[in-house]
Order: structure tokens, then sequence, then C-alpha cells
């Protein structure tokens, strides 16, 4: 059982390793990208059903993608805010090509 009080920098190695297949990680994208998209539309026109299917969009490809593809379990159930902050940091490095280096940098190949 993972520890309550875990630092985020010891988090962060154990997120990344929780995605080492890159299917994963691009189902990840494609789930953040579109949940955002979802929730600047709905705030953008008002539709509260845009902003209520972002979450949905968002974490339903990362979940099936943990269920799919990883086999095992998402971060989000132990540790919800961590996940949510390396889910986009994440994906801001596999948008700006960056990800490799700290994939590496963590020992992950």
């Amino acid at each position: 059982m993972p520890s309550p009080t875990l630092p985020y920098s010891d988090f962060w190695p154990d997120y990344l390793r929780a995605h080492k297949r890159p299917l994963t990680r691009a189902l990840h994208a494609i789930g953040t990208i579109g949940g955002l998209a979802l929730l600047g539309a709905g705030a953008t026109i008002a539709d509260w059903r845009l902003i209520a299917a972002a979450p949905v969009v968002g974490y339903g490809f990362a979940w099936l993608s943990h269920l799919l593809v990883e086999h095992n379990t998402p971060e989000t159930f132990k540790h919800p805010w961590f996940s949510l902050i390396s889910d986009l940091r994440m994906v801001a490095l596999l948008l700006t090509a960056r990800l490799r280096r700290e994939l590496e940098k963590h020992g992950i190949d």
C-alpha cells in the first residue's frame, strides 16, 4: 500500500513505469486532449453536457489503456491528484518531444 504522504518526486517515476507502453501513452494523450477540448468547448458555449463528457472521455481512454494494454491498475485510484498532474505532464512532454528523454532518465524503455 503506497504511503499517503508519498512525495511527488517519488510518484512521478512510478507513474511513468505504469505507462511503459507507447500505446498506453498515446491513448492517454487522446483522452486528455479530447477531455480538455470538451471542457473548453463546453465552457465556451455554456453546454454542461460537454463539460460532463470531459472526464468520461479523459478517464475512459486512460482506464481502457490500463485494462487492455498495460494490464495494471490506474494510478488514479491510489493518488488521484498526482495522477492528474502526471497525466498532464506526460502529455505535455509527449507533445513537445521530451518524453523519451524523461523515460530514459528514469530507466524506462
